[in-house]
């Protein structure tokens, strides 16, 4: 499968990005015939490596506190940290997310940049992971605006 996402990206402003880090090897593609993403990729295709799987972050500190009591951009950075810290205990990084799910309480489509602003940040804005956005009605705790789970290959 990577190789031919480059297939099919073709022509038309439809991008293929490759990223090698040892020996994995990340494919980003923007087939033609999807709209062009901003800070996330369509399609990612892996080969190599160990998969991990981070857990849902929310805004907790590393005392179970809840950070930015009401305030999405607040919260929002607090759960990439955490993932940060999540990715580091198992020896990867942002640069290795390959896809990102996230849920928002109460999801308006005018929070869409604060949430690109605070995700720019940690991950840049170009072929970044392939994304999932969901606006829910409720998390696990109240007082939680944002829950962020993460899928990593890594060497």
């Amino acid at each position: 499968m990577v190789g031919a996402l480059a297939a099919l990206a073709g022509t038309g402003g439809a991008s293929a990005q490759r990223a090698r880090k040892s020996g994995v090897v990340k494919e980003r593609a923007n087939p033609r015939g999807l709209a062009q993403p901003r800070g996330y990729s369509h399609v990612v295709a892996v080969r190599g490596g160990k998969t991990v799987f981070i857990s849902g972050q929310v805004a907790l500190d590393e005392k179970g506190e809840l950070v930015g009591k009401g305030d999405l951009k607040a919260q929002a950075q607090r759960v990439f940290e955490n993932l940060r810290v999540a990715l580091q205990a198992a020896g990867a990084d942002f640069d290795d997310v390959v896809k990102l799910n996230t849920y928002v309480v109460n999801y308006r489509p005018a929070m869409l940049d604060t949430l690109r602003s605070v995700r720019s940040s940690f991950i840049g804005e170009v072929a970044g992971p392939a994304s999932t956005l969901v606006g829910v009605q409720s998390l696990a705790r109240e007082g939680f605006l944002i829950e962020i789970e993460a899928v990593a290959v890594v060497d």
